[in-house]
């Protein structure tokens, strides 16, 4: 009568104890190859799936960008772009940072502060007045003339973890090309304080300075590239479109012409709970 083969034997020494133990790796190798596939499933089809959405958050986001711009009728051009901007709260309020605004406006000339709706060809050139505004952590909020636009919803900046993906939709060269939004991605590198951005000394006064120095507000620092223009353009989550912050300067080494030529691939972004304080602080 055979003998029946075991393959618990602690330590095989026959030919049919090398089966088994080499019938053990196999199996344990199988395993192992799936465990790693549902890993690799796990970590890589979350972030394809984000990336999937983006399309579908772009065209829910873009209709609420708009360029801040001033116009003069006898200038040439007669719109200037300054920077980007979007619409928040009840659809005429625009938010945008403070240092996209003119100082003064040459009001002899006929020279106002607007902002330019649509895109392509399909544009309007809207009114706007500054109704609020935070010096210390670069932002405005501006009253548009017309209908109102679709308001985009803000997020919690506070859950932005470093690591995280987000994107970000503005005019990065103004309206060169047309008014045609452009979308970056980026990701979150770390939370660092804010140096404000100066248009002129004036602006770096002695109580700023000392107050930058003690208590600095904090802001995203991104691994995306962003441009002079992006300034005032919505940081926002892939898959929902919440706005999480707010661009508000770029790491250049040299001018702005450098900026825009040689990149550095760094980005800021002031955290949205500090619009969401300007809005809530905003009375009309």
């Amino acid at each position: 009568m055979p003998t029946a083969v075991r393959c618990h034997h602690p330590v095989p020494r026959e030919p049919a104890g090398r089966r088994c133990r080499a019938q053990g790796w196999a199996r344990w190798l199988l395993l192992a190859a799936v465990a790693l596939a549902l890993l690799l499933v796990l970590l890589l089809v979350p972030r394809q799936a984000q990336s999937e959405r983006l399309p579908d958050t772009v065209e829910r986001v873009e209709p609420a960008i708009v360029s801040v711009a001033t116009h003069q009728p006898a200038r040439s051009p007669r719109l200037r772009h300054l920077g980007t901007g979007f619409a928040v709260a009840d659809g005429r309020l625009v938010a945008t940072n403070l240092h996209v605004l003119p100082d003064v406006l040459d009001r002899e000339n006929q020279e106002r502060l607007v902002v330019v709706t649509g895109s392509g060809r399909n544009t309007e050139v809207r009114s706007a007045e500054r109704v609020a505004a935070s010096q210390t952590h670069d932002l405005a909020l501006l009253r548009i003339s017309g209908t109102p636009l679709p308001a985009l919803s803000l997020g919690d900046s506070d859950a932005v973890r470093t690591g995280e993906r987000l994107a970000f939709t503005g005019f990065p060269i103004g309206m060169i090309l047309g008014m045609y939004p452009a979308t970056h991605r980026a990701s979150v590198s770390a939370r660092t304080p804010m140096a404000l951005p100066a248009g002129h000394s004036r602006q770096l006064d002695e109580r700023r300075v000392a107050q930058l120095r003690r208590n600095p507000p904090m802001v995203f620092q991104l691994d995306g590239t962003a441009y002079p223009g992006n300034s005032g353009s919505p940081l926002f989550r892939i898959d929902s479109g919440e706005v999480v912050g707010i661009i508000n300067q770029v790491f250049v080494q040299g001018g702005r012409e450098a900026a825009v030529g040689s990149p550095s691939g760094i980005s800021y972004a002031v955290p949205s709970g500090q619009l969401r304080a300007l809005i809530e602080g905003h009375r009309d």
